[in-house]
C-alpha cells in the first residue's frame, strides 16, 4: 500500500516519487492511515493483513498477541490468501500458514472460542459429538466476545411504525383471516383474539417475517456472557476502577447466562424432538422463531398441537395462536383483568414497556371498527403513494428483532 498520493506535476516528478517512495508535491500529498489493530474481549489483537514490501516485512506485521482490550474483532476468513503476492512472498506466506495451522493455538482445545459453553453443554448431558460438530461448523462464527449494557431499554420509536393506520389495518386483516384459529385459542385459554393477533402482528407480521438467522449462534453468544475473559473485558470497559459498577457488570453477566444458557441447551432438545440438525433451525437474531417468536424453552413448555396433526409447528396458525394464548394464560391471563394486570402478564412475554404499549394499542384498535370515511381516505392515500413511487424491495415493517440486543430477547 502506498503511503503518499502520486505527484501530479509531471512524468519526471512521478518517476522520482516512485523511486524515493514519497511525494515531492507537498500540496497534494496526503498520508493514508495504516490499518488499525483489532482487539477482542477474549484477548486477541490482530494487526491489519496488508502487504508492505518484502515477505519478511509481511510476516513481521502478521502477529497475534495475548492482551486484554476493547473493540470488536473481525477474524480474517481467509488469512492465507496469497493472491497478488510475489513468488517470494507467497513462499513465505505458505510457510507461515503451515506453522500457524500446526501450532497449538490453532487446535480445537478452545472450540473456536466456545470452549466455556461447550463444556457446560457436555456436562449438562448434550451429546459431546453433537456439540463439537455444531460449534465447529463454519456457519457458526468464532466467539470474539459479547459487549452488553447494564440497563438496556427498548425505545418507543422501535414500534412506532407498527401503530400507523396501514399497519393496524394489516393486523385487523390478520384477525379476520384467521378467525377460526384465533377464536379456538380464545375459547381454550380465555385470551382475546385481538390480543393474540396483535402479538403475532408485532412479532412476525402475522407470520410473514419469522427471521432467517441461525438460532444457535445468537443464543450461544448471550449464554457466553459470563465467560471469565468476557466478564473481565466488560468490567474494564464499563467499570474501570469503580468496584460498585464492577459488581453490577458481573451481576448482569450472571443474569444473561442464567437467562440464555437454558435456551441454548433447550435448542438441542427442540432439534432432537423435530428430528433436525440444530443448525437447521432459523429465526430472529436473538434466538426466537415461529409466528409467535418463541424461545426454545417456551416452545417446549407452551407449544400446543391445536390442529391435531401430531406435531407442534409454530409456522402453522392454529398451533401458533394456541401456543401464544397458552403462554399468556399460564402466566395469569384470565377474563376481567385490569389494564395494569394485563401489562404484567405481557411483560412475561417481552420485558419491554414499549412493546406492551404497542401490543395493547393495536389490540384495542383491532376491536374498534374502522369507520367507512376513514377507510376510504386510507385506501386513497395508499393508492396515490404506491402510484407515486414503487420501490423494488420494501423492508418489512416488523423491526422487533432487527438487532440481537439482550433486552429484546429476554422474554418467552
Amino acid at each position: 500500500m502506498a503511503l503518499w498520493r502520486p505527484c501530479r506535476r509531471g512524468a519526471r516528478s512521478r518517476a522520482r516519487c516512485r523511486r524515493d517512495g514519497r511525494c515531492c508535491c507537498r500540496s497534494t500529498a496526503r498520508r493514508r492511515r495504516a490499518p488499525a489493530r483489532r482487539r477482542t474481549p477474549r484477548g486477541q489483537v490482530i494487526s491489519g493483513h496488508q502487504l508492505h514490501g518484502s515477505a519478511r516485512r509481511y510476516v513481521g506485521r502478521l502477529k497475534i498477541s495475548r492482551v486484554r482490550g476493547e473493540g470488536h474483532s473481525v477474524p480474517p476468513t481467509r488469512p492465507c490468501d496469497a493472491r497478488g503476492v510475489s513468488s517470494t512472498a507467497a513462499v513465505a506466506l505458505t510457510v507461515l500458514c503451515t506453522v500457524v495451522s500446526a501450532s497449538p493455538a490453532a487446535a480445537d482445545d478452545d472450540q473456536r472460542g466456545w470452549g466455556y459453553l461447550v463444556a457446560k453443554l457436555e456436562a449438562d448431558g448434550v451429546p459431546a459429538a453433537e456439540v463439537v460438530v455444531s460449534f465447529g461448523d463454519p456457519r457458526v462464527p468464532r466467539f470474539d466476545g459479547l459487549y452488553f449494557s447494564l440497563a438496556p431499554r427498548e425505545p418507543a420509536s422501535l414500534y412506532r411504525a407498527l401503530l400507523r393506520p396501514t399497519s393496524v389495518a394489516q393486523a385487523r386483516r390478520c384477525r379476520h383471516r384467521w378467525t377460526d384459529a384465533l377464536a379456538d385459542a380464545e375459547r381454550r385459554y380465555g385470551v382475546p383474539a385481538s390480543v393474540v393477533a396483535a402479538i403475532l402482528h408485532v412479532e412476525s407480521g402475522c407470520g410473514h417475517y419469522t427471521g432467517r438467522s441461525l438460532l444457535l449462534p445468537g443464543l450461544a453468544r448471550l449464554a457466553m456472557a459470563n465467560e471469565p475473559a468476557n466478564v473481565d473485558a466488560n468490567v474494564d470497559r464499563l467499570a474501570g476502577n469503580d468496584p460498585a459498577v464492577a459488581r453490577q457488570v458481573r451481576a448482569r453477566a450472571r443474569y444473561l447466562e442464567d437467562t440464555f444458557y437454558p435456551e441454548a441447551r433447550a435448542l438441542f432438545t427442540v432439534a432432537a424432538r423435530l428430528h433436525v440438525n440444530p443448525l437447521d433451525l432459523r429465526g430472529s437474531e436473538s434466538g426466537a422463531f415461529g409466528y409467535p417468536q418463541f424461545l426454545p424453552t417456551s416452545f417446549l413448555r407452551f407449544g400446543v398441537d391445536a390442529d391435531g396433526d401430531g406435531r407442534v409447528s409454530l409456522y402453522e396458525m392454529p398451533d401458533a395462536a394456541a401456543s401464544c394464548a397458552h403462554f399468556l394464560a399460564s402466566h395469569g391471563w384470565h377474563p376481567g383483568l385490569t389494564v395494569a394486570q394485563r401489562r404484567r402478564v405481557i411483560w412475561q412475554y417481552n420485558r419491554s414497556d414499549a412493546y406492551i404499549d404497542a401490543v395493547l394499542t393495536i389490540a384495542r384498535r383491532i376491536d374498534t371498527p374502522e369507520s367507512a370515511p376513514t377507510a376510504l381516505v386510507h385506501r386513497s392515500v395508499k393508492r396515490h403513494v404506491v402510484a407515486a413511487r414503487r420501490p423494488a424491495h420494501r423492508a418489512p415493517h416488523h423491526t422487533r428483532h432487527r438487532a440481537p440486543t439482550p433486552p429484546a430477547a429476554e422474554h418467552r
